[in-house]
């Protein structure tokens, strides 16, 4: 080839990758501090905060710690926190009463954030796995081969007006049981916060990669393993259109905002159901999603800043408005520096 060869083009694409500047001018999806949301974990006692072994970076907090935690991310930019309560194992049973009572961790948990931080929006979880000693989302038929749904979201809506009392800003349920939706609302506008809003895990499916949450929580132990199935009332991995279905009776119900679980792995999930509604959409990028960044990372066959920034910014750049994430303040710190 002669080395004066040039092609005869017109249409030149790599004339907009030529600098640094011209390809931030077309850069098309962009990540900030307050597209994230930070999970946080509470634990009773004053403790050091303990450091979850499979979510390196992640940790337990005593309630002084979480405050100071969500200063911190108030102070970076970062909106909002979900809270987990990780419940002392005596403190369980197959009902997970302790969900109900009203001086639990996490309700302690949400008064004390909004006292110190009150501009800082606070989503709760509502479901039992943390209060259950078998580590599932509900309580269970007397054959205990199933969970029981509808006694469940009984016990859901009372979950949530406690925690809507407390001072949440949306509460969270994550159980996947039929009809709880529209029950959490009909509960919430009744007892009169109808303010409270409704983040809807509305796809979450049925994932291998939840180990590590479980690990956090402790329903893992609870349950004796964290291969714990779920699979009759999380959604099937194979299933495309029943995770649009989902997300539509959500919102039919009162949502406010629509969530997919986990979210690296369902990228089309999350590009469906961004076209269908016109609701926010969330994404969780779960905790194996998480450690798994961590664990190549750690033994050198990924660069961990690049493939953290890069798997967040497909979530966005799949539809989601907000995304749940364990990356949030090491990213609100680093997009603050640019």
């Amino acid at each position: 080839m002669p080395a004066n060869f040039k092609l005869d083009l017109t249409q030149r694409p790599r004339r907009l990758r030529r600098s640094a500047n011209l390809r931030t001018l077309v850069e098309e999806t962009v990540l900030r501090p307050a597209d994230f949301i930070a999970p946080l974990f509470v634990v009773e006692g004053k403790a050091r905060p303990e450091e979850i072994k499979s979510m390196p970076g992640v940790f337990r907090l005593n309630l002084t710690d979480l405050v100071k935690e969500c200063r911190a991310l108030h102070q970076l930019g970062v909106p909002a926190v979900a809270l987990f309560p990780k419940l002392d194992p005596k403190l369980k049973d197959h009902e997970g009463t302790q969900a109900l009572n009203e001086e639990s961790l996490i309700l302690r948990a949400v008064r004390a954030v909004k006292k110190a931080v009150p501009e800082l929006v606070i989503l709760t979880d509502v479901a039992l796995d943390p209060y259950t000693t078998h580590g599932h989302d509900g309580v269970l038929t007397p054959a205990m081969d199933d969970v029981e749904n509808d006694r469940t979201v009984g016990i859901l809506t009372k979950m949530a007006v406690l925690q809507a009392r407390a001072g949440v800003d949306f509460v969270a349920p994550s159980d996947m049981m039929d009809g709880r939706v529209g029950a959490i609302r009909r509960a919430l506008d009744g007892a009169g916060y109808s303010g409270t809003g409704i983040m809807a895990y509305s796809a979450k499916f049925n994932s291998g990669y939840y180990g590590p949450f479980r690990d956090a929580v402790g329903s893992a132990q609870a349950a004796g393993t964290r291969l714990l199935s779920k699979a009759t009332y999380q959604l099937n991995p194979a299933n495309r259109r029943e995770a649009i279905a989902e997300a539509l009776l959500d919102e039919a119900e009162g949502a406010d905002i629509i969530m997919v679980k986990p979210a690296g792995l369902y990228l089309d999930i999350i590009r469906d159901v961004r076209e269908v509604t016109r609701k926010p959409v969330a994404a969780y990028q779960i905790s194996g999603e998480y450690a798994q960044i961590h664990a190549a990372a750690r033994l050198g066959w990924l660069d961990y800043a690049r493939c953290r920034h890069e798997s967040l910014l497909a979530i966005k750049r799949a539809g989601a408005d907000m995304i749940l994430t364990y990356f949030a303040k090491e990213m609100a710190k680093e997009l603050g520096r640019r």
